[in-house]
């Protein structure tokens, strides 16, 4: 039998991550030279953060979504915050600093094939266990984490958090992303051991099992974890549950910009894994999700236009015969 969702209020999903804008500067060559004033041919000042994007597009998208971080006393947090508020996300879980680090933030330079990612982490390395509220976070059904290398003063409390919500009858989510020391170590063998599913990209894959074979690195992580999620891109997703893969082609799109797209995928898995879809169904609507996103400037900016998201999803849903 399926949820009833109108009767069920409750956050369908409460999120723990970091807060910041991103500020894209399209057009800069690859090679960047010293003391030279170079011009970019666009610009775009927009929500940033894997946490906060994967908010605003799950919530987009008609999922209830908690939201928990912490911003500084500053405008940048506060437009953060508005852009979460405009989707519905509940932000009574976000802690305003007075004192301290201002909100952090991200420079992105997309290159040709490639980008560079600059991050100024703020206020984010600043939150702690205290700043969140066990009983709110516990509210929801599912419980997920995003950027687990840059929650550096929570970060010793967090296999705990986990085993709360699991204690909670929350089922769990981490996305890893990006190491920015390269480490790959600390609390992340425990915390995957914890969780429910893992997400994670080729590149992320093969850096938490230490082997450039990503077969090699998907055997070896899905073991260790029930359900594994790789995003593969352009060539979709695949999924390792019980001992069995599941792969579900990519969506054919003209890429404007790929920023936020593994997070957008996220958002996409979720909105169906929330609502018990079969694991095909969960795939195909992540895969869906991150094409949307790429092909407006920014993470969340294909989401901000809900006639172009709708008709974007009734469109390649149909095509792909997966409506429930």
């Amino acid at each position: 039998m399926g949820i009833n969702h109108q009767q069920d209020k409750r956050p369908n999903v409460s999120i723990v991550g970091e807060l910041n804008t991103d500020l894209i500067l399209y057009g800069l060559p690859c090679d960047l030279p010293e003391e030279r004033e170079l011009l970019a041919s666009g610009f775009t000042m927009t929500l940033g953060s894997s946490s906060a994007i994967l908010a605003h597009n799950l919530a987009a998208m008609g999922t209830r979504v908690s939201f928990n971080s912490r911003i500084g006393p500053d405008v940048l947090g506060e437009m953060c915050c508005q852009r979460l508020k405009e989707v519905g996300v509940d932000l009574s879980g976000v802690v305003r600093s007075t004192t301290g680090s201002p909100t952090g933030v991200t420079l992105i330079l997309p290159l040709t094939e490639t980008r560079r990612i600059l991050t100024y982490p703020g206020v984010m390395f600043e939150m702690g266990i205290e700043d969140l509220d066990i009983d709110r976070l516990a509210a929801a059904r599912h419980f997920h984490m995003s950027s687990l290398f840059l929650h550096r003063k929570l970060t010793s409390d967090i296999p705990e958090l986990f085993r709360e919500m699991k204690r909670r009858s929350l089922s769990t989510s981490l996305d890893t992303n990006d190491d920015p020391e390269g480490k790959w170590a600390g609390v992340l063998e425990e915390v995957i051991s914890i969780t429910d599913l893992l997400f994670c990209n080729e590149d992320e894959l093969a850096r938490i099992a230490r082997t450039d074979d990503v077969e090699a690195a998907m055997a070896q992580v899905a073991a260790q974890v029930p359900l594994l999620v790789v995003k593969r891109g352009s060539r979709g997703a695949c999924a390792w549950h019980k001992g069995k893969r599941i792969d579900v082609d990519g969506v054919r799109v003209t890429m404007i910009d790929p920023v936020g797209a593994g997070d957008s995928f996220d958002a996409g898995f979720l909105h169906q894994w929330v609502r018990r879809a079969p694991l095909e169904t969960c795939l195909a609507y992540g895969n869906l999700a991150g094409a949307l996103s790429v092909t407006r400037p920014g993470g969340t900016e294909a989401f901000r236009d809900a006639a172009y998201r709708e008709q974007f999803f009734a469109a390649h849903w149909r095509e792909r015969a997966l409506i429930p």
